[in-house]
């Protein structure tokens, strides 16, 4: 093999290859690199949707490069990215960096990697062991990164400490005051608690678990890595905190910003396995939040080793279409006071960016004189950076959601629709103006004493909306939010708004339109994951079942004497079920007993008498009025030897009668019957029980 190849402008150097792939995923990497041979990056979007496979969305969704894309860099920086794989934060460290040096074990991945990224000029991908290629990596990087590949550095570096020596190596190759990127798994991360799989094992709790099992792969709590880094002797490090995970991060928190009460909402993103669902991760969040706990639970952690990106929290809204997608992030000014900015993330967005500006006078001449402020933005362009951003003052204040929340709480449904009636009168002002903001919805409004002030405003139009379709759009989002807050008189809302049913059905179809218009028509992460087809289980459902099982799932004896069956005399027959669908019994009759009544279930359901035994000889239960039910029988095709009666009760207190004077009776007698049985709901009983012609 050659020594090196060229891929449009990237270079892959095979100088440390030992000939063969240790490592690959099969054939989805050849599915991987016909897509990135034949289509453009801007197709990538379709191709996923189209393929519907969780490896083609995780190596090549645009929305893994938000794990890197925020970080500060020079324009001449000089980047090592350690476990390449396919690219899929590559391309972002191209555009940020002067140079971008890729290793990465193996030849498949690297060639995705190179045909990706074939028109940048500034990307070489070293291909081979990092053991074998580390020595010749030159000491003098700004950034090198880590991203979801510490854990594997039992694998990449062995030994009885290889999470500290594979920090050691690589801290040889930084500057003095370059930055070592780690991004990783909490194995304490919620969403393990809550039901879902460990990422590397795909079994359940191994990280809970402390990897009892023993496997080459570790993530770590954050007091975890802080032993490992302290072994090391890391002078300085930052915690950030990826949410939902580092792999498709949409918002990042810092110890210095933590999320409230509310935020995190986006929970249901695996996309690769089954998952049970456990308990409510919105509410469990919210608690962790509100005990500022987040940085132990949190899904993923960010580190940062080296000097503070001074960056406090980052959201990106890039699930959009790309003239809207934007990042936005709050960090200290020029002048010291922190400060939010919004940041385009193409330049097709830069002309969404600058309209925020012009949206800002609007608003300001709309709402001056009335209740409602605006917070300030500026338009600032830096053309020596290349920077482009609209900059907004940090507002404190409670978000007018939150303070609802509390109302619908604490059951003070009064208090809600007082917050309510004002956020009508305030966002009414000048109604007739020829501008808005369609996005007045409640979270976008702090509150602070009798100050509420509009934070965000980038859905701002020049053209009249009514103040009615405003506050119904802010209803529906805040109900969608959460279903907790179904408690709600949404037909009071409406009646105090004057929002007929047809008005509604059309705001509705308006909001359907504005959704396409921001998205592009692209599919959403969660749509994304129901195409992808992985089940959602809910444990609490089985639960519920084996306990209403246990009190529905009984055999009740009668036994009719000549003064019919009495209560009081019925008995229940232990250990009848063997297992849900299964019913084996043997009791024993006096031979007094004229009428056996065996009452199957106290639920609705159907019964097939697999066999009926009466002291050994089998009962003729084919034979008129031997076997009398208050269901109904299916009309056997003949009758037998064999005949096993199926019979659907559309009752919940369903009973087979044998008469047992049609039968030779002895002063002891042993019955015994095995049946199958399904439980089913009472109108589809009531359902099969009419479709059944005779009736027994």
């Amino acid at each position: 093999m050659d020594k090196a190849e060229q891929i449009g402008k990237v270079t892959l150097d095979y100088s440390k290859y030992p000939g063969e792939d240790l490592y690959c995923d099969g054939a989805v990497e050849d599915e991987l690199l016909d897509i990135v041979r034949n289509l453009s990056p801007v197709e990538y979007g379709k191709a996923i949707e189209e393929k519907r496979s969780w490896p083609v969305l995780y190596h090549l969704s645009p929305l893994r490069e938000n794990i890197v894309d925020w970080i500060p860099m020079e324009r001449d920086a000089k980047v090592l990215e350690v476990g390449s794989g396919c690219g899929a934060i590559t391309g972002a460290l191209s555009r940020k960096a002067g140079s971008v040096t890729c290793v990465d074990l193996s030849r498949k991945r690297s060639l995705i990697n190179a045909h990706r990224h074939s028109e940048c000029d500034n990307v070489t991908i070293h291909v081979g062991n990092f053991k074998d290629i580390e020595p010749g990596l030159s000491s003098d990087y700004d950034v090198i990164c880590l991203i979801g590949v510490f854990e594997y550095g039992q694998a990449y570096i062995g030994g009885d400490r290889p999470y500290e020596e594979f920090l050691k190596i690589l801290i040889k190759h930084l500057k003095k005051d370059g930055k070592l990127i780690i991004a990783i798994e909490n194995k304490l991360g919620l969403k393990y608690f809550a039901g879902c799989k460990e990422d590397h094992l795909g079994s359940y709790f191994s990280g809970i678990e402390n990897y009892v099992d023993g496997n080459g792969v570790r993530t770590f709590t954050r007091a975890g890595l802080e032993r490992v880094f302290r072994k090391v002797s890391v002078p300085e490090y930052h915690f950030y905190y990826p949410y939902p995970d580092y792999k498709f991060m949409t918002t990042l928190y810092s110890d210095g910003y933590q999320p409230g009460k509310g935020e995190l909402s986006n929970n249901l993103r695996n996309f690769d396995r089954d998952r049970m669902l456990l308990f409510d991760e919105k509410n469990a969040f919210d608690g962790i939040a509100e005990d500022g706990l987040f940085p132990i639970f949190s899904n993923s952690f960010l580190v940062v080793i080296g000097a503070d990106c001074d960056v406090d929290y980052v959201k990106y809204s890039n699930d959009r279409a790309p003239e809207y997608a934007i990042r936005t992030q709050i960090q200290d000014g020029e002048e010291g006071a922190r400060v939010v900015r919004k940041y385009p993330l193409s330049e097709a967005a830069n002309e969404h960016v600058r309209q925020m500006a012009v949206a800002y006078d609007n608003l300001m001449e709309r709402y001056q004189g009335g209740k409602l402020s605006i917070n300030r933005c500026k338009l600032v362009e830096h053309e020596e950076k290349d920077e482009l951003y609209t900059e907004f003052e940090f507002v404190e204040g409670t978000p007018l959601s939150e303070l609802m929340d509390g109302c619908l709480e604490k059951g003070d449904l009064e208090g809600f629709h007082k917050y309510f009636r004002e956020y009508v009168e305030r966002i009414g002002y000048h109604g007739e103006s020829p501008v808005a903001d369609f996005d007045l919805i409640f979270a976008n409004l702090l509150v602070k004493g009798d100050e509420w002030t509009l934070i965000d405003y980038e859905w701002t139009f020049g053209k009249q909306v009514d103040t009615k379709e405003l506050a119904f759009r802010a209803i529906y989002c805040y109900l969608l939010e959460n279903e907790k807050r179904e408690r709600l008189d949404v037909d009071r809302i409406l009646e105090e708004l004057g929002i007929t049913e047809k008005d509604a059905e059309y705001y509705r179809e308006q909001e359907r339109e504005f959704q396409r218009f921001v998205t592009g028509k692209r599919m959403s992460m969660a749509e994304m994951r129901d195409l992808i087809g992985h089940r959602l289980m809910v444990p609490q459902k089985w639960v519920d079942r084996y306990q209403d099982s246990e009190q529905v799932n009984r055999v009740q004896i009668y036994e009719d004497k000549g003064n019919g069956y009495q209560e009081e005399e019925s008995y229940f027959v232990e250990d009848a079920y063997q297992g849900e669908q299964l019913i084996e019994i043997e009791i024993t009759v006096s031979g007094d007993v004229r009428m056996l009544r065996i009452d199957p279930a106290l639920d609705s359901c159907m019964v097939k008498i697999q066999e009926m035994t009466f002291n050994g000889e089998r009962v003729p239960l084919e034979r008129r009025k031997l076997l009398l039910v208050n269901g109904r029988v299916a009309k056997p095709e003949g009758k037998s030897e064999a005949y096993q009666p199926s019979i659907v009760f559309p009752t919940m207190d369903p009973n087979i009668n044998i008469d047992l004077t049609m039968l030779e009776r002895k002063g002891e007698n042993i019955l015994y019957t095995r049946m199958e049985i399904v439980r089913i709901p009472l109108p589809m009983a009531q359902d099969m029980a009419g479709a059944v012609k005779k009736l027994i």
